[in-house]
């Protein structure tokens, strides 16, 4: 199965991300954040603290990170340092990327992070 490169997963997440309102991206070493009005919603992280893992992290509601991974253990996980606070995360080197899926996690975690009035502003 083809596996996602990191170039490619930062350029169409960017792309996803922006095309959300008041967004922005921080570029670390080994992964880039995704803000609105300052507050993350979205990490791509390559080779975390040498996990060998290429992920999206996302904000998930109160009990989701669990029916996440319960769902799909080999996409879904319990990211370092972030998973206890709830966020999810979503390998994207394991099989062929669904980016409609990639999106609707994108959109949801934006939606738990925005303020209402921007939030609104989604279609």
């Amino acid at each position: 199965m083809p596996k996602t490169k990191p170039a490619t997963a930062l350029a169409k997440i960017s792309k996803m991300c922006a095309a959300l309102p008041e967004t922005a991206r921080e570029a670390m070493d080994s992964h880039a954040a995704f803000t609105v009005r300052g507050k993350k919603f979205a990490y791509l992280l390559d080779n975390h603290h040498g996990d060998g893992i290429l992920a999206l992290c996302f904000r998930g509601a109160p009990g989701e990170q669990q029916m996440w991974i319960e769902l799909d253990a080999k996409r879904y996980y319990s990211p370092a340092y972030i998973g206890p606070k709830g966020w999810v995360g979503l390998r994207l080197d394991v099989g062929t990327t669904n980016w409609t899926e990639v999106e609707a996690r994108l959109v949801s975690s934006y939606r738990l992070a925005a303020p209402k009035t921007l939030v609104a502003k989604l279609k």
